[in-house]
């Protein structure tokens, strides 16, 4: 992971980031940063100028509801909600859902269930062995501890890989590091060659889900994924019960479905899965894979890379066990690996709570967390989840005392989200029309735990977030969240980069790719979303194992919830502020900013790229590199690279000039608009439905429901974030007829936006 960002918050579309310990769900992987708890009072200073301040109702209002918030409540509800294994179809998956639609009831929210039938495939027989140069059997399955009460309970699924494909193959074992593109092309370097065989992958560097898509598409015929211990385990620390880390035996669940093309019921895509929907056949589900999948332990790991043959792997390759590692490829190892599931249609209860808005009622402001869990889940998505039920509890505690939003307040608890956002999809695309014209904003949270205040989202809203950050204490050093992380960021840069964030007074907002319930929102319909959470300080690898417990979570992650209660506080603000705002706060400046920001590295990405493809052809022609084997190292070197023309960003740069104008123009035509009484109902429609002018008509290539033209996932990097992905998969990916339509879409689009800011107040 890059342990700057979250898989779902990296904003620097160049860096690989490892997004297995979660995403939002962890988003620092260690903890590297305690000194920012001693020097954020050197730094204060700097920062603690607000810029916009909050009307004294507002403030009142939000004093009140922060004296209604209790840390207690929130680790009653974390233990409550997790006490028993809860994933989607679950009996008792949907009690909880049931007791959440409850809570909400108890809290005065008009609340309802609503269900979807979503397919999900769970083990029926899983088996993994090494048949030579010897005999091995993998265990596939994690001990219970007694310091772990919850972790040896009936109903826990097995260690999997959830849309996976079944299948029974026995093949030669390959080691190809992380499993990405690039490493492929290593392989290549080396002769060797996947065609056929068995794949082994670590964890780490991309989405899970990447590494059995590339592999298929090298025609491996099954992947098995494991997590070494250097990436998580005994390298970073002690291991579980002891430590938080993973254990010999830990295995990381979690879904591999090919989401970056659509998430959601792969069966039903684009349209709701209701119990009468036509769907697909699995066999027409472009997003179900096409080869066996398995997680495994790095104890189950060991004796399958102490088989290998071949030539010692590179040395980025190599993990922490004690072996030599090989990439193997030779006829040497014998794997079989057997996976055979059922693929059963099961229902998916969303619980949907509502408060109607006293003047704006056709106004939504939505909140969200997931409440599924792979097994217990107390971190990944209790957390969140305790942190969304207080916060109803104290917006209902406040209507009961008078309060009247302005607009109608939506609390949503999603089913399936471990299953690729399953819940959270099929509702928006059940509800599209309906939320075109009604959401004003989407603040999404998952899990969540000790350290730094993370955020991202549409850039629009960086002046929110930023006075939110600006109002939270953080719970360790009683500084504001904004001037802890700030510090933090401080810390980690040098020279210029240095000088230039002590000048900065904005909040670091992050681009969002996905792995979270946020995407159909955002990436779908293009409703403004943020996401929240705290991390960078409860390190661990529990992350979608029987560990993920309230045992775990008391001891390792937010001992006394005060990170809890401070994510109640920032989303809570982010409701009420949506909510009750005369005039709402997007202030396109910043997106503006941001556009400009990713604008140049895609151009300086493509000088980069030219320039290094060529050169590297020279060096071919030079016979510097041989294109065939090289009988003396048996070393191949790699194709030549595609010649990368030289793009025209004239127009893209020129639409941007005009938007960053008419955004300040905008945010000086805003100091008036409280005054136009009768205009702002129309200002405010504006305001909010302006970020759709991003979406591209016909969506991202190759994935059609994917249409915003600023984010997206990574076609290769999954929850990863690609910005302007349009035009940048494209330049990577060789594709280039395709960036220049993209580069044109893009262009029109930013000149879209433009025009529409244009018309807001005039």
């Amino acid at each position: 992971m890059n342990i700057r960002l979250p898989k779902v918050l990296h904003s620097n579309i160049n860096l690989p980031v490892n997004t297995e310990n979660s995403g939002i769900h962890q988003l620092f992987k260690r903890s590297v940063y305690r000194k920012t708890i001693i020097v954020t009072n050197l730094l204060v200073s700097a920062f603690s100028i607000g810029l916009y301040a909050q009307t004294k109702e507002q403030q009142v209002l939000e004093q009140k509801f922060d004296n209604l918030l209790q840390k207690e409540s929130i680790g009653r509800n974390i233990k409550e909600l997790s006490a028993k294994p809860h994933h989607l179809g679950s009996d008792a998956g949907k009690d909880v859902a049931e007791n959440i639609h409850k809570q909400f009831q108890s809290y005065g929210w008009d609340s309802n269930i609503e269900t979807y039938y979503v397919l999900f495939p769970t083990p029926i027989e899983r088996k993994l062995e090494l048949l030579a140069p010897n005999k091995f059997t993998a265990v596939l399955k994690e001990p219970a501890f007694a310091e772990d009460a919850t972790s040896g309970q009936d109903g826990q699924l097995p260690t999997y890989n959830a849309w996976g494909a079944d299948g029974d193959v026995t093949a030669p074992l390959v080691y190809v590091n992380y499993g990405l593109p690039t490493d492929y092309e290593q392989l290549e370097r080396l002769g060797i060659d996947v065609k056929g065989k068995i794949v082994i992958a670590k964890y780490g560097k991309s989405w899970r889900g990447i590494k059995p898509k590339v592999a298929y598409e090298h025609g491996a015929i099954g992947c098995i994924i494991y997590s070494d211990p250097k990436d998580d385990g005994y390298y970073q620390g002690d291991p579980y019960p002891i430590g938080p880390f993973k254990n010999e035996h830990t295995v990381q669940r979690g879904s591999v479905m090919d989401m970056v093309v659509y998430p959601g019921d792969p069966l039903t895509p684009g349209i709701p899965s209701l119990k009468n929907a036509k769907r697909l056949t699995r066999e027409e589900a472009t997003t179900i894979l096409k080869i066996p999948v398995l997680p495994i332990s790095f104890h189950d790991a060991k004796p399958l890379l102490e088989a290998l043959d071949g030539p010692a792997a590179p040395e980025e390759w190599r993990g922490a066990l004690p072996l030599t590692y090989r990439v193997g490829g030779g006829a040497k190892t014998a794997v079989h690996l057997l996976i055979k599931q059922s693929w059963d249609i099961v229902p998916a209860y969303n619980v949907i709570a509502k408060i109607k808005g006293a003047e704006f009622p056709d106004e939504w402001v939505i909140r969200g967390n997931h409440h599924d869990a792979w097994v217990n889940g107390a971190s990944d998505p209790v957390s969140g989840l305790a942190s969304l039920l207080e916060e109803a509890k104290a917006i209902g505690a406040l209507v009961k005392d008078g309060y009247k939003p302005k607009r109608t307040l939506v609390y949503c608890a999603w089913d399936g989200e471990e299953q690729s956002l399953l819940g959270s999809t099929e509702w928006v695309e059940d509800h599209a029309e309906e939320l075109r014209a009604k959401a004003v904003a989407y603040i999404n949270t998952d899990n969540n735990g000790a350290g730094f205040f993370n955020a991202g989202g549409s850039h629009a809203l960086t002046q929110l977030v930023t006075e939110i950050a600006k109002d939270v204490k953080d719970p360790r050093t009683q500084t504001t969240i904004f001037d802890r992380k700030r510090a933090n960021e401080i810390l980690q840069a040098s020279g210029p980069s240095q000088s230039s964030l002590l000048e900065k007074t904005d909040f670091s907002l992050g681009a969002l790719g996905t792995g979270s319930d946020y995407s159909a929102f955002l990436q779908h319909l293009g409703i403004p979303s943020l996401n929240f959470a705290f991390d960078g300080e409860s390190e661990g690898g529990e992350y979608h194992s029987i560990y993920d417990s309230y045992d775990n979570y008391i001891r390792f992650k937010d001992p006394d919830f005060s990170y809890g209660l401070a994510l109640s506080q920032v989303s809570g603000r982010a409701v009420l502020r949506l909510a009750d705002a005369t005039v709402l706060p997007f202030a396109y400046d910043g997106l503006a900013d941001a556009i400009a920001h990713y604008a140049e590295n895609l151009i300086n990405q493509a000088k980069s790229l030219r320039k290094s493809n060529a050169l590297y052809n020279e060096l071919i022609e030079k016979g510097v590199y041989r294109e065939a084997a090289d009988p003396k190292t048996s070393f191949i070197a790699p194709k030549r690279k595609p010649q990368v023309p030289p793009f025209d960003f004239t127009l893209l740069l020129s639409s941007i000039d005009s938007l960053k104008r008419e955004s300040l123009a905008l945010k000086e035509r805003q100091k008036n608009f409280s005054g136009k009484t009768s205009d702002i109902p129309t200002i405010n429609n504006k305001l909010f439905q302006a970020e759709k002018k991003l979406l591209l008509a016909s969506g991202l290539p190759r994935r059609a429901w994917y249409s915003h033209s600023i984010y997206a996932p990574g076609y290769y990097t999954g929850y990863g974030v690609k910005t302007l992905p349009g035009v940048r998969e494209g330049l990577e990916e060789g594709h280039y007829k395709e960036a220049e339509e993209g580069l044109s879409q893009l262009t029109n689009a930013i000149r879209s936006l433009t025009n529409a800011l244009k018309e807001i107040g005039e």
